[in-house]
């Protein structure tokens, strides 16, 4: 994984990481450190254009984002509460999905990938990140489960610690998913997460004490993700 957290981004300067990016031939996963929501969305387009243009390679970009809500296409702007709302930083986006949190201590993960080279299906992506999650934590000796829509996500009991929202053209992913493992969950009190009222929303960090360092996660999402699309590649 190569490390561009150096680099703060901006409108101002995507034509700088996309050069980074196509360095690196043999790389396909970049820590970007903490980040604005605003310019990763416009670094994951240029980056989804280039693929399309065979200027690039398949990305997948790991980060923590600063305080904000997004919403997605389908999102209920009635799901973010005003009244209790920690973030006044709000961004309509081309996801999938409803309404949902993004901050420090939370690992972002975007892969833009060309699902022509593994296969052409939306529910076995959405599969292969929930798949992931859960292998990560397992690893970590915490249960993890999937749910069906409008539910999709990664859930530990009654509480999801993952979020998954997609954006599919032309066969190439974009957007991703968050686990929350070190997250300040007060901040979901100002909205209705993903749409869903009855149901709370947990952390690595409050299920178990030792975790803190979100690049040490996305470490281990690099190998287990990079591993599970080989595989599907090979066969």
């Amino acid at each position: 994984m190569i490390d561009l957290s150096n680099i703060k981004i901006s409108r101002y300067n995507i034509d700088r990481l996309i050069n980074e990016i196509s360095k690196h031939e043999s790389q396909k996963f970049f820590w970007l450190g903490i980040q604005n929501y605003e310019p990763v969305f416009r670094l994951q387009k240029e980056i989804h254009k280039k693929i399309l243009e065979n200027k690039i390679k398949e990305t997948t970009l790991l980060l923590e984002h600063n305080n904000v809500y997004t919403l997605g296409k389908n999102a209920n702007e009635n799901h973010i509460l005003p009244l209790q709302t920690k973030c006044n930083n709000i961004i309509k986006v081309d996801r999938g999905g409803d309404v949902t949190y993004h901050g420090p201590g939370q690992l972002v993960c975007y892969p833009i990938i060309n699902l022509k080279n593994y296969k052409k299906s939306i529910s076995w992506y959405i599969n292969l990140i929930q798949d992931s999650i859960i292998e990560f934590l397992d690893k970590n000796m915490i249960q993890g489960e999937k749910r069906l829509s409008p539910h999709t996500g990664v859930w530990v009991e009654d509480e999801k610690i993952a979020a998954i929202g997609i954006r599919l053209s032309r066969w190439i992913t974009s957007h991703g998913f968050s686990l929350n493992i070190n997250t300040d969950l007060s901040f979901y009190d100002g909205i209705i997460p993903c749409g869903i009222f009855d149901q709370g929303v947990t952390s690595l960090s409050k299920i178990k004490d030792n975790f803190s360092d979100t690049k040490n996660v996305a470490i281990y999402f690099e190998e287990i993700i990079n591993q599970k699309l080989k595989d599907v590649a090979q066969s």
